[in-house]
């Protein structure tokens, strides 16, 4: 089966609105981009994977970084520098991200901020006519995924998740293995996370560093007292603010489980896991072992994620592995995949983007190149059916790892519809779909 035409098979069972349905775009493009036409870019959030985006961004023909965007004065001297090093250009510093909103100048908000901004700014981007890549996991929470699609929709934008690994030319032709049978009937799918993640200890409460804006890097969520166990990257690991690791890394698991399937959010999820090891400021647990169940479809996803040291499965440590009544295919990070068939495992078709005979994808970079390649295609043909990595697969794939969040939270197996995208009969997990905002920074009911 065509890759293509799968994913927008993918899309269409999966992406089933609820009440507050998806409406038809309300305007017509602001442009479209001619081959010669500059793009013009701003990056949202460069202390991590910020800095990845700049240098995909940079390396895409004609497309030009403008503007770096980050509530850290400090840091964004440091990438100013760097990029004048790196580039021989200059380019402008804001703390505020609605600064680049109201920018004519500016046609791609690329984001890279903490996960508890990235629907927010992904919607305003929307309102203001840009075009937007977001880093995973596309929401926060599963109530301001499904408004992320809505203003993709309503205001006709390009926007592109950050699963790069749906850009690899290896992992589409293992997707296009699982839909022709290469393996059988395929009714599994387990993604594993087994990171290196150490404590981070407990650094407590300290004043806001001079050049921060605090507020700013707060936006949507509870404003805490500052502490260096938040600001930067260790946000990951508190509620508030990020997800743990099956919404961090595990997102792009979570994204290929669904994807080979050709699932959408699960009826039935259950999850189990905690702290085993570190007595240190985490929120989320270490370990979390999470099933997603599909009655209907006769499919379930198991997911698993593990922070020290431990063994690999089918040669992977972060991948996923699809299970069939032929065989099974092992999909390794980013960019390859192996399989073996029947039961004394025999090694079939493999393939891989890094090697001397590779198609073209850094493995090094991940795919990113790749992945920002085909976002800007998109947004110069103004046609979002030629993304990779649409907006409906950031509702989900996020969607996915929320659910098996709130299981762990309620310590319950729990029933969910997928078309109204709430519980079934179960008033406090509903209450866990969504969040209370800061005055200010709302997600709004009405995109």
């Amino acid at each position: 089966m065509n890759n293509d035409s799968s994913r927008r098979s993918f899309i269409k069972k999966s992406a089933i609105a609820s009440s507050a349905a998806i409406v038809a775009p309300t305007i017509v493009s602001s442009s479209v981009f001619g081959a010669n036409d500059r793009i013009n870019a701003a990056v949202l959030g460069v202390n991590g994977r910020g800095k990845n985006h700049i240098q995909s961004l940079m390396n895409q023909e004609n497309v030009q970084v403008t503007t770096l965007v980050d509530p850290d004065m400090n840091l964004l001297r440091e990438r100013q520098k760097s990029f004048k090093e790196a580039y021989n250009k200059d380019v402008a510093l804001v703390q505020d991200m609605r600064r680049t909103f109201d920018d004519p100048d500016i046609d791609v908000i690329s984001i890279a901020a903490p996960n508890h901004w990235h629907a927010l700014a992904t919607i305003w981007a929307c309102q203001a006519g840009k075009d937007v890549y977001v880093e995973k996991p596309g929401s926060h929470n599963i109530w301001e995924g499904r408004k992320m699609v809505e203003a993709a929709h309503k205001y006709d934008r390009i926007v592109q998740h950050g699963v790069q690994l749906r850009s690899s030319p290896a992992v589409r032709e293992a997707i296009d293995l699982i839909r022709d049978g290469y393996i059988g009937n395929v009714y599994m799918a387990r993604g594993i996370v087994f990171r290196w993640r150490p404590s981070i200890g407990d650094k407590g409460f300290s004043p806001v560093p001079d050049g921060i804006d605090y507020d700013l890097w707060t936006g949507p969520a509870p404003k805490r007292p500052f502490s260096r166990n938040l600001v930067h990257y260790n946000w990951h690991w508190h509620w508030d603010y990020g997800n743990g690791d099956v919404g961090n890394q595990g997102i792009h698991e979570t994204d290929l489980c669904m994807w080979g399937l050709d699932v959408g959010l699960p009826t039935k999820i259950t999850s189990m896991g905690g702290k085993f090891l570190w007595d240190d400021a985490k929120e989320v647990p270490e370990v979390l072992t999470s099933v997603y169940n599909y009655p209907e479809e006769n499919k379930i996803i198991q997911f698993e994620v593990r922070p020290w040291c431990t063994n690999e499965e089918g040669g992977a440590t972060v991948g996923n592995i699809f299970y069939g009544d032929k065989g099974y295919i092992v999909v390794d990070g980013y960019d390859k995949y192996k399989s073996f068939l029947g039961q004394d495992r025999t090694p079939g078709k493999s393939g891989d983007d890094g090697g001397p005979s590779g198609t073209g994808m850094d493995r090094g970079a991940g795919g990113t190149d790749g992945h920002f390649a085909n976002f800007i295609e998109a947004v110069r043909k103004h046609d979002k059916t030629i993304l990779n990595g649409p907006v409906e697969t950031a509702h989900l794939s996020s969607g996915l790892a929320h659910l098996g969040n709130i299981a762990y939270k309620l310590e319950r197996v729990l029933t969910f519809n997928p078309q109204s995208e709430t519980f079934v009969n179960d008033e406090e997990a509903d209450q866990m779909l969504t969040r209370n905002y800061r005055k200010g920074f709302e997600v709004p009911e009405q995109v």
